[in-house]
C-alpha cells in the first residue's frame, strides 16, 4: 500500500521499519526538532532520524494544518498510520487517505484513552498491558479495533521498559493489520465497554506518597518512570528517585520518615518501608542511595507530605 506515516518517539521506529520494509510510504510525518539536554541542542526525533536512514521524505510539523494537509492530499496515500506522533488529525485530513488513519495505541481499548495509557497501566496495578490497532475517528481514541494483543506486566517493569515491549510486539500487530486492509480482508469491530482515560502525566505526578501503602507507591514509581520521573521532596529539596523497591517483613517506619537501617536507606509509608536503591540529588549525578546518605548531615529526614 502506499502510505503516509505520523510519529515522532522512538517507540514508533519499530513499526515504521515494519512498514517500510513492505510498503511504499510516501512520506513520514513528525514533529519539528526540539531542544535536549543541558544545553537544549535542537535534535531531530527517533522517527526522523530512521525515516532518513532509510532514505524516507520527512515532513517535520507539530500541527497539521491546511498547509500540512495540502501536500499530504499531494501525495494520495491509500492510507494514514500513526504512532504516537503527539498531535490531533481532524478533518479534512481525516478522511484525506482512502482508507482513513490507523492508530496503534498502547493499551487493550477502551481500557486507558488517552495519552500515556502504559504510565497508568502501572499507576493503577494492572497485572495486564495491551496493545491495539483502530480506526481513527474525530472522538479520542474511539474508533473500531481491528486487533488487540495482551500481555502480562512483569513484576519490576517500568513504564519505560513496558513501553518498549510493546513498540516491538505493537509493530508487529500494526503490520499484520496493514496486510489485511491491503488485502480486503481487515475487519474492524466497535469497542466494547466503559473507556478509561490516561491524561498525559507532569512533573507533580511523579511525587512519591508516602502516606500510601508500599505497593501503591511502588506501583507509582514504576509508572513515571522514567518520565516525568519519581521524586520526594524531602525538607525543602527535591530528591529524584531512580530505583526503590518494597521491603516485605520489614519492621515499619513512621510515615514519610526517611533513615539508614544498617546499608539501607529506607523510607516509612503507610505499611511496608521502601527502600531507596539509587537517587538523584538535586543538581548533582545519579548515584547510590547509601552514598547519597554519607553526606546527609542528619539521622532522619521528613518528607513533605
Amino acid at each position: 500500500m502506499r502510505l503516509v506515516f505520523a510519529g515522532t518517539p522512538a517507540v514508533a521506529v519499530p513499526s515504521l521499519e515494519l512498514l517500510a520494509a513492505a510498503h511504499e510510504v510516501a512520506a513520514v510525518i513528525t514533529r519539528e526538532d526540539a531542544p535536549v539536554g543541558r544545553k537544549r541542542v535542537l535534535t531531530p526525533s527517533p522517527v526522523a532520524e530512521a525515516a532518513l536512514s532509510m532514505g524516507l521524505p520527512v515532513l517535520k510539523a507539530n500541527r497539521l494544518d491546511d498547509a500540512v494537509t495540502g501536500r499530504i492530499a499531494a501525495l494520495r496515500p491509500e492510507l494514514g498510520v500513526i504512532v504516537a506522533y503527539g498531535g490531533l488529525i481532524r478533518e479534512p485530513l481525516l478522511s484525506t487517505p482512502e482508507h482513513g488513519w490507523i492508530n496503534l495505541h498502547f493499551s487493550d481499548l477502551p481500557r486507558w484513552r488517552g495519552a500515556a495509557p502504559v504510565q497508568w497501566t502501572l499507576i493503577a496495578g494492572d497485572r495486564e498491558a495491551g496493545a491495539s490497532v483502530f480506526q481513527l475517528v474525530a472522538e479520542l481514541d474511539a474508533g473500531p479495533v481491528f486487533a488487540t494483543l495482551r500481555t502480562p506486566v512483569a513484576a519490576h517493569e517500568t513504564a519505560g521498559t513496558l513501553l518498549d515491549r510493546l513498540a516491538v510486539s505493537g509493530g508487529a500487530l500494526l503490520d499484520d493489520v496493514v496486510a489485511a486492509i491491503a488485502a480486503g480482508s481487515a475487519v474492524a469491530r466497535p469497542q466494547e465497554g466503559e473507556g478509561t482515560y490516561a491524561p498525559k502525566l507532569g512533573l507533580e505526578d511523579g511525587r512519591l506518597d508516602l502516606t500510601q501503602p508500599a505497593e501503591t507507591v511502588y506501583s507509582r514509581f514504576r509508572g513515571v518512570t522514567p518520565e516525568p520521573g519519581a521524586h520526594l521532596d524531602l525538607e525543602g529539596t527535591r530528591l529524584k528517585v531512580l530505583d526503590c523497591a518494597p521491603l516485605r517483613e520489614h519492621p515499619a517506619l513512621p510515615v514519610g520518615t526517611v533513615r539508614a537501617d544498617g546499608k539501607r536507606i529506607l523510607a516509612g509509608t503507610a505499611d511496608d518501608p521502601l527502600e531507596l536503591l539509587e537517587v538523584q540529588p538535586a543538581g548533582k549525578r545519579p548515584m547510590r542511595a547509601a552514598d547519597w546518605w554519607r553526606g546527609v548531615s542528619a539521622e532522619t529526614l521528613e518528607v513533605v507530605r
